[in-house]
């Protein structure tokens, strides 16, 4: 595994807790020759991640629409810089250039990111490892939710099977790098005439 696509925050969060995990994974990343690629600012977690890549001699690709770069401050440090026209091209491309998905926590864009990467995963459009780095439970909520989405079914429970999750960054990037892809079910079944 070379690279690994982080989904984080634009903001540090409340706690402390947030930013030394954002720290904690740049230093496991970094530690273990992994690329990270990620929205490509210099705030929030998305920032700490990186500086901590590039303090500790590892790469940090960032990917950033053009029409964010006022309200995101674009990374200026960075090993590579990518920038694309919209939101839809930054996530295809940090898709393509990644082996793997970690989702810290972070807002709407980093929700909408880990649905679209799951989504893709579900319905086999890629075969990569999701994690989902649960610092203070931030994740809870939204496994419990999951679990219902199964339990009401809109969903099959082997794609809860999809996340790899983990509070320590060190033991979720272990398990990523140990993963096996989960075989999906058959997302719809055929109508027989």
């Amino acid at each position: 595994m070379k690279r690994i696509c982080v989904y984080s925050g634009s903001n540090p969060g409340n706690h402390a807790d947030y930013e030394d995990a954002a720290v904690r994974l740049g230093e496991v990343l970094a530690a273990r020759g992994i690329d990270l690629v990620y929205g490509g600012a210099s705030v929030g977690l998305m920032g700490r991640v990186a500086d901590k890549v590039m303090s500790m001699g590892g790469k940090a690709i960032g990917v950033m629409p053009s029409g964010l770069f006022r309200g995101e401050v674009a990374h200026a440090g960075l090993s590579e810089f990518h920038k694309v026209g919209s939101m839809h091209e930054r996530k295809k491309m940090m898709a393509d250039f990644s082996d793997a998905f970690i989702s810290m926590p972070g807002g709407l864009g980093t929700y909408e990111e880990l649905f679209e990467t799951s989504c893709w995963a579900q319905i086999g459009i890629h075969k990569k490892p999701i994690g989902l780095l649960n610092v203070r439970g931030f994740y809870d909520p939204l496994l419990a939710m999951l679990e219902h989405t199964v339990k009401e079914g809109f969903m099959r429970e082997e794609n809860l099977e999809l996340f790899i999750v983990e509070s320590d960054p060190e033991i979720l990037v272990q398990r990523l790098l140990q993963y096996v892809p989960v075989q999906q079910g058959q997302k719809w079944v055929e109508l027989s005439e």
